[in-house]
């Protein structure tokens, strides 16, 4: 008996289904316009009936799955959960203590069944739709061009003639001025014909041109009728009042075998890639051997690196040699000595001429490799796109889902502009992965899975900042953060409120108030600062005791906004904001990481030298604070007529 699938999973479902198909159609309905815009030119002005070029398209949307599948689901599934964070469906389920993860759930399940499918669809369905579409697109390129002869242009689209029309007469079909040359038979014995006007049509099996021109002449070379001896190459001329000329001119569509391309990478499966990749790999490795054996074999300099014996039954056995030692230097220039000039120059040519044969031998069987290692790479690039494809799928949702999430947009504008964005950026990684594999830059698994590689922390990172609840798009967040590690300098902005909930206690104000300048007094007491060098990394500020002054004095400030004395709140405004200032108290004391930075000069120098200034500013800020909160005492005790201590 099947589960029965909970109401919340089939209305995810429900909403996610029709938005997919809706984003995949739209998607593969763009790549597909992006393939017309680029091979526009072969299928223009061709004569191409349209089921041919329905089976074209066909065929060519079913090699766009693979870019249009990724995009999709990156798109529908920002889309999907961007509808429901903006109508606070999200937000219901997470207080009905429904988490994230749980929410996608139905969505997950359905993209490893999409992973699964596109896995197949690769390996079963996408080589034989590449090796029609490709097969097709070579055939149409191989097709004459329609025939339509333009007026006051030469016409060269009849192979192996040029035609000229200086007027025609379309209802009647009728050319007038008409020049026609004739090279068919090469331009030796080329031939051209001037007529009044003719007609032209096709024959009905339309493999012939067949043309009537009427009132000219031609003119023929006779050069093959002439003898060898001939100074002057004979020409005829002939008078026509009517000529009637056939024309060689396949104007059909013929296919081309499809074989030659389903043994290309793009037409095979996994099975037949991996036994490819074998094949070509055993070659390689029988001809590095077979060269390799050859350069040790032969001889150089009459220095052989084979020593022959023979045994006592007079059978010659060959040993080779690796290393062959010298009994003394050659002396090359030997040869020359007592030479004449004449052997030297033919002694250097034999000798350059025998360099550059063998360099153009080795560079021919570096090409033979080369060729070798160039398609082994193509199909294991193929192979590794089986995977890939799947990955992808599974990766874009886990970065559509949690970023819709986030951000909590739905609709067409916001999630269109990012899933463009990422997947653009996507698609530059991955081409950039694909160009370096192909050309043997790294291996073919490193370059396939690039794109992969870098998306997937990427997929994580979103994932769980929206499972967290993360705002990684709150600029507030990124400015609080800003201002922490750099330091930007704050002040405080309060102003008398109508209503306080919370009214101030003036006795319990100035004991908090000592008690701050007590602790501020302290610390500043028992460490002068700035610290010298060994100080700063053996025996700092700790920085726990810096934090609680500055959690202390945020907190005061925030009870005393309470107060309806004008004065407190003019001199409350003037309280320093005490920066984190990281540098002033970078390691803890008796750090073992801040000893060694300290031994480590240069760096420890420029640290310190960093530390320093950082300990002026934040020992400016704590007497700073001690003065303003002695003012504060001072107002509170005289408009409360309580004494101070």
């Amino acid at each position: 008996m099947l589960p029965r699938i909970k109401r919340m999973d089939l209305f995810i479902l429900q909403s996610f289904l029709p938005l997919f198909v809706m984003t995949f159609c739209i998607c593969l309905f763009i790549v597909l316009m992006q393939f017309l815009w680029r091979y526009i030119d072969d299928l223009v002005g061709k004569g191409l009936s349209i089921d041919v070029i329905g089976e074209l398209f066909f065929y060519a949307a079913l090699t766009m799955v693979p870019m249009a599948l990724p995009l999709a689901i990156l798109l529908a599934s920002l889309m999907i959960f961007g509808n429901l964070g903006e109508q606070f469906e999200l937000t219901a389920m997470k207080a009905s203590g429904i988490s994230l993860l749980r929410t996608m759930a139905p969505l997950i399940i359905l993209m490893v069944m999409i992973a699964t499918g596109a896995f197949f669809f690769q390996n079963d369905v996408l080589p034989v739709a590449q090796t029609k579409m490709w097969t097709l697109l070579w055939s149409m390129r191989q097709k004459s061009p329609e025939l339509e002869i333009p007026e006051g242009v030469f016409y060269d689209q009849i192979p192996g003639y040029n035609l000229f029309v200086d007027h025609k007469d379309r209802e009647a079909g009728t050319l007038y001025s008409v020049t026609i040359y004739d090279v068919s038979r090469g331009f030796e014995n080329s031939s051209i014909i001037l007529a009044d006007s003719g007609k032209m049509s096709i024959t009905p099996d339309r493999t012939h041109l067949f043309l009537e021109l009427w009132s000219g002449e031609s003119f023929e070379n006779l050069k093959d009728a002439a003898s060898s001896g001939m100074r002057n190459v004979p020409y005829r001329r002939e008078s026509f009042t009517t000529k009637e000329i056939m024309v060689p001119f396949d104007a059909n569509f013929n296919r081309m075998d499809e074989q030659g391309m389903r043994n290309q990478y793009v037409g095979k499966n996994m099975a037949e890639l991996r036994a490819t990749i074998d094949s070509i790999g055993e070659r390689v490795d029988s001809l590095g051997d077979l060269y390799g054996n050859n350069l040790r074999s032969n001889n150089y300099m009459n220095i052989s690196h084979v020593r022959m014996d023979r045994d006592t039954a007079g059978n010659v056995h060959r040993e080779l040699i690796h290393d062959v030692a010298l009994a003394k230097p050659v002396n090359v220039d030997s040869v020359l000595r007592g030479s004449s000039s004449g052997y030297t120059v033919t002694y250097l040519n034999q000798a350059l001429t025998k360099a550059q044969r063998m360099r153009q031998e080795y560079e021919f069987k570096s090409m033979m490799v080369a060729d070798d290692l160039k398609s082994m790479r193509r199909h294991a690039i193929e192979l590794q796109k089986k995977f890939t494809l799947s990955f992808a799928c599974i990766i874009f949702f886990f970065i559509g889902a949690p970023l819709g999430a986030i951000i909590r947009k739905g609709g067409l504008g916001t999630p269109l502009v990012i899933s463009v964005f990422l997947f653009i950026f996507y698609y530059i990684i991955d081409n950039m992965g694909y160009k370096m594999a192909r050309d043997g830059k790294v291996e073919v698994w490193q370059g396939m899975w690039l794109s992969a590689a870098v998306l997937l922390p990427l997929g994580i990172f979103f994932t769980y900042k929206a499972v967290n609840d993360s705002a990684i798009f709150n600029k507030d967040a990124y400015l609080a953060f800003f201002r922490k590690t750099f330091g930007v300098k704050e002040t405080r902005h309060y102003e008398r409120k109508d209503i306080v909930m919370d009214e101030v206690q003036p006795a319990l104000a100035l004991s908090q108030l000592e008690d701050l300048i007590a602790e501020i007094g302290n610390l500043l007491d028992q460490r002068k600062l700035p610290l010298n060098y060994v100080d700063y990394f053996c025996k700092p500020v700790p920085r726990k005791e810096i934090d609680d002054i500055k959690a202390e004095t945020d907190r005061l400030a925030e009870r005393l906004s309470n107060s309806r004395s004008v004065k407190v709140l003019n001199t409350l405004n003037t309280l320093p904001v005490i920066r984190s200032l990281w540098p002033a108290s970078p390691f803890a004391p008796g750090s073992l990481v801040g000893r060694a930075v300290m031994i480590a000069a240069p760096l420890g120098l420029i640290l310190w030298l960093i530390g320093r200034h950082d300990q002026k500013i934040l020992t400016g800020e704590l007497s700073e604070t001690a003065k303003v909160c002695r003012r504060l005492a001072d107002i509170i005790s005289t408009e409360s007529n309580l004494p101070t201590q």
